[in-house]
C-alpha cells in the first residue's frame, strides 16, 4: 500500500480539464501514478476512453463522477468513486444537472455580454471542446485568451466570482440526493477538498455531521496551501470516515497541483482504497 501513488481526483476536457482522458492517462503515467480516478463534473462519458488508456499503461483506474450540491447556500462536490456509470438512476440526474448547467451557461453569456464582452457562449463553447456542457472555467479561459484577465484566477475574481458581472447564483442538487445517486450506482461517496469551502469549525462539523447522515463514507485529502493532513485526520476518525486523495488536477499550469500530487498521509488514517481491498478479500 505504501508504495501507491494514488489520485483519485481529476478532470478532463469532457468536463473543464484540457486534457483528453487518454493524455490524461499518459500524463499521470509519466508522473507514476498507480491508481487514478477520473472524477469530471456530472459527466462521465470520458470514462470509457480514460479506462481503456490506463490498461494498456498499466495504471489501476477507478471510474469517478464529481457531483455538484448545494448545502446551507453554499456549493460543495461531492466525488463518487468505484461507480457503474450505466447505473439508470445516476444517468437521468447527471442529465438534468447538465440541462441546468447549460441553461446557467446562456444567462452568464447574457450578463458578460451586457458588460461589454460579446460572444463568450460561442467563445467558450469552443473552448470547452468534448464536454457535454460549458462551464465557468471555459469562461475564464476565454477572458484570459480575450485580454481581459491575466489567468484564471483573476477571470474569477473580475468576472465570474460572487458579486461580479457574469456570476450568476445557481441552485445544485441536495447533499442527500448526490450521495444516494453514488451510493446507489455502488459507489464510494466522498467530501471533495473540505477546507477550499472555507468554513469555521461549527460549520465544518455541520457538513460532515449531514454527509455522515446520508451515508457518506470519505473525505478528501487535496493538495494546496489549505491542506491540513493532521487536523483533516481528526475530522475523520471523529465522524469515522476515511481518508481518499486528489489534487483536482485540471491543467499543468503555473502554481497548481499536478496528478499525483498530494500531501504525506498521516500514520494511523484509514484509506479509501483499503477499504475496497477488504471488500475485495470478503468476496
Amino acid at each position: 500500500m505504501q508504495s501507491l501513488r494514488i489520485d483519485l481526483h481529476s478532470h478532463s476536457t469532457y468536463s473543464d480539464g484540457v486534457l483528453t482522458p487518454a493524455a490524461l492517462i499518459e500524463r499521470a503515467s509519466h508522473n507514476r501514478v498507480t491508481m487514478l480516478a477520473l472524477t469530471d463534473h456530472d459527466e462521465v462519458g470520458g470514462l470509457p476512453e480514460a479506462a481503456a488508456a490506463a490498461r494498456e499503461a498499466g495504471i489501476g483506474f477507478v471510474q469517478g463522477v464529481e457531483v455538484s450540491v448545494t448545502w446551507a447556500g453554499l456549493t460543495v462536490h461531492v466525488v463518487g468513486l468505484g461507480i457503474d456509470p450505466r447505473n439508470a438512476s445516476l444517468a437521468r440526474a447527471l442529465a438534468g444537472i447538465r440541462v441546468s448547467r447549460g441553461l446557467r451557461a446562456t444567462q452568464i453569456a447574457q450578463q458578460l455580454g451586457a458588460a461589454g464582452i460579446p460572444d463568450s457562449l460561442a467563445g467558450a463553447s469552443r473552448l470547452a471542446g468534448a464536454a457535454a456542457v460549458v462551464g465557468r472555467g471555459h469562461f475564464a479561459r476565454f477572458l484570459v485568451e480575450r485580454g481581459h484577465a491575466a489567468d484564471g484566477k483573476a477571470a474569477f475574481r473580475k468576472y465570474l466570482g460572487f458579486g461580479k458581472c457574469g456570476y450568476v447564483a445557481h441552485r445544485w442538487v441536495s447533499l442527500g440526493d448526490a450521495i444516494g445517486w453514488i451510493r446507489g450506482a455502488g459507489g464510494h461517496a466522498v467530501l471533495a477538498h473540505p477546507y477550499r469551502y472555507r468554513l469555521g469549525p461549527l460549520h465544518m462539523h455541520a457538513l460532515l455531521d449531514e454527509f455522515k447522515q446520508h451515508r457518506g463514507q470519505a473525505i478528501e485529502l487535496c493538495g494546496g496551501v489549505r491542506a491540513n493532513p493532521l487536523a483533516l485526520l481528526r475530522l475523520a476518525k471523529h465522524f469515522g470516515f476515511s481518508l481518499s486523495a486528489g489534487p483536482d488536477f485540471h491543467a499543468a499550469s503555473k502554481g497548481a497541483t499536478d496528478l499525483g500530487d498530494i500531501p504525506p498521509i498521516p500514520d494511523g488514517a484509514q484509506r479509501l482504497w483499503q477499504d475496497w481491498e477488504a471488500s475485495r478479500s470478503a468476496a
